[in-house]
């Protein structure tokens, strides 16, 4: 019955007992963001449908529309690294690739999230 129970260093922060509750929450938070900001940016691309290229920039580029795309790109980067991050830490069991393919998929989402938000942030500049 013993095997069962978790160690006290687990409680005292040197396991995985760290973060779990801010780990649960920030789950949330971008999944609620990201349902009203998908909403939003499926109306936004709707409306845009038919347009030309020069329009669809034109609309991007205006602050309100540029703020909502980088607040959408950050928060679905964010998620998705999160959500990844439980998927590998509940079936990857080699300490090793576990840690390697944690580090990837971070700097994956990091990286994209900058690329992503330094595109908008040209087309909101007139630089595109």
């Amino acid at each position: 019955m013993s095997r069962f129970r978790t160690p006290l260093k687990n409680v005292r922060g040197l396991g995985a007992a760290k973060t779990g509750t801010e780990h649960f929450v920030n789950q949330r938070l971008t999944a609620t963001a990201l349902v009203v900001l998908s909403i939003w940016f499926l109306v936004f691309v709707v409306g845009l449908m038919g347009d030309d290229h020069a329009t669809a920039m034109a609309a991007v580029a205006k602050p309100w529309n540029a703020i909502l795309v980088v607040g959408f790109l950050v928060a679905m980067f964010w998620h998705a690294q999160i959500g990844l991050q439980v998927v590998l830490e509940d079936y990857i069991h080699n300490s090793l690739l576990a840690v390697a393919l944690q580090t990837t998929v971070k700097f994956i989402a990091v990286l994209g999230a900058i690329v992503s938000v330094f595109a908008v942030v040209r087309i909101a500049l007139g630089a595109a």
